[in-house]
């Protein structure tokens, strides 16, 4: 019997039950890919991620996810919330610059981590989301998917950021709060287009952030995401191209999951280089061991 260290946690969410839940086993030598593969479906999570030791000098640690239904090169919460379980195990700490650094399919990424306890962040500096096209809403692939939507004054434009998605800004916070999708028509663009599905976004008054949004995953499933870092850090690498990042320091605030039963806020920023950083703070909610042949 081989016991391996393993925990359930809330990520983007200061209490259980508001962010995006995860899965992470530490002392992950010795499973091959297909019982990770399994032990992901098992937990009928988002994802679930493994922790190895690093192959990579400068690396504090290795990740690797997984979806119930394979294997994810990257990820917004997984990445900060295996960073935090790291933290808390003793298992790496931060350099002098406030850094961790993950290894994985990604390659090496950096982790800034701010504060200590239940008041801590961990944003990851996202791989580089680039531009594959900018379309009209009355594009024959994106008018069934958004047939019905208020849209703002930025153009629909496909993100690629590690995982493809179609964002789309919607004229206000109340029209993407009400939003509903046409599931046949997001799974439809998500397929015809190799994407995750449509994200929308609006601009928000609301004092704590200043966006809201809304993940519609068309493919291989249909949901809705609880909280994507991955996917917003598309949406602020998209704004910094169009100069509408809010504020005069490229860090602003998203809020997502309401509509779902969660309550995730995101923290994102872009430096000086150009550079996108996701993520919040992490609770933990189930810890224990796993007990898997």
């Amino acid at each position: 019997m081989t016991l391996r260290r393993y925990l359930q946690l809330d990520v983007f969410a200061d209490r259980p039950g508001a962010g995006n839940p995860l899965a992470v086993v530490l002392d992950a030598e010795g499973l091959d890919d297909d019982t990770m593969q399994a032990i992901a479906k098992w937990t009928r999570l988002p994802e679930t991620t493994f922790v190895l030791p690093p192959t990579q000098a400068g690396a504090s640690y290795h990740i690797r996810m997984f979806s119930p239904r394979r294997e994810v090169p990257f990820a917004g919460h997984p990445s900060v919330g295996t960073a935090h379980v790291v933290l808390e195990a003793g298992l790496a700490k931060p350099d002098a610059y406030g850094l961790l650094h993950q290894e994985g399919s990604a390659g090496v990424l950096p982790l800034r981590v701010v504060g200590a306890g239940r008041s801590r962040t961990i944003a990851v500096r996202t791989p580089r989301a680039r531009v594959l096209e900018t379309a009209t809403p009355d594009d024959p692939r994106l008018r069934p998917a958004l047939q019905g939507l208020k849209l703002g004054a930025l153009p629909p434009v496909l993100m690629d950021g590690g995982r493809r998605w179609w964002l789309a800004e919607l004229a206000d916070e109340a029209a993407l709060r009400t939003a509903a999708p046409d599931w046949d028509a997001v799974a439809a663009l998500a397929q015809a287009t190799e994407s995750m599905g449509l994200f929308v976004y609006a601009r928000s008054t609301d004092p704590v952030y200043y966006y809201a949004v809304r993940a519609f995953v068309g493919a291989p499933a249909r949901f809705e995401d609880a909280a994507s870092g991955a996917a917003n850090a598309t949406l602020a690498a998209w704004l910094a191209t169009r100069d509408a990042l809010p504020g005069g320091d490229g860090h602003y605030r998203v809020s997502q999951g309401r509509e779902v039963g969660h309550d995730a806020i995101i923290d994102l920023r872009v430096d000086e280089a150009g550079e996108v950083w996701s993520g919040g703070r992490v609770c933990n909610v189930v810890q224990g061991t796993i007990d898997w042949p």
